[in-house]
């Protein structure tokens, strides 16, 4: 990766924490409190790494019997993505149902065909937000 694709690279990624921090991460969070759910987003629950403490953020996931599939679109630049390193065990909201699970980043996963079992609106969604994606694959263990 040459200096200028890394720094925009870099600034893609501060824009999308900043947008997601402050404007969609509340949102969801209000609505979630407010007993509203959304098809588009799941809740996932992990352990701050230096904190300790539980931390949530709304993610697209793609369930299957005995799990579900997550894109984290910055790897291990992200937040959740570094704590899930440091700690796997997760709970995932399915619906008004909270799901304990087992995380393990995926870098072999073929994330761009990932994308496309999110369905078309995810799929633009994760391309657009993207920049250094990895699938995550949760194993349910309740």
């Amino acid at each position: 990766m040459t200096s200028s694709t890394q720094d925009k690279t870099l600034r893609k990624f501060r824009r999308e924490r900043a947008l997601g921090r402050y404007v969609i991460n509340p949102v969801v969070k209000g609505m979630g409190k407010l007993g509203l759910r959304t098809a588009l987003a799941a809740e996932l629950e992990t352990i701050g790494r230096k904190t300790g403490q539980v931390r949530r953020v709304p993610v697209s996931a793609q369930f299957d019997a005995t799990g579900a599939w997550v894109i984290c679109q910055h790897g291990t630049r992200s937040g959740w993505g570094r704590n899930i390193v440091d700690n796997p065990n997760v709970r995932l909201r399915q619906g008004n149902r909270w799901r304990t699970g087992v995380a393990t980043m995926r870098p072999d996963d073929d994330v761009v065909a990932r994308g496309r079992q999110f369905g078309r609106l995810g799929a633009s969604v994760v391309k657009a937000l993207e920049t250094t994606p990895v699938s995550v694959r949760i194993d349910f263990t309740d």
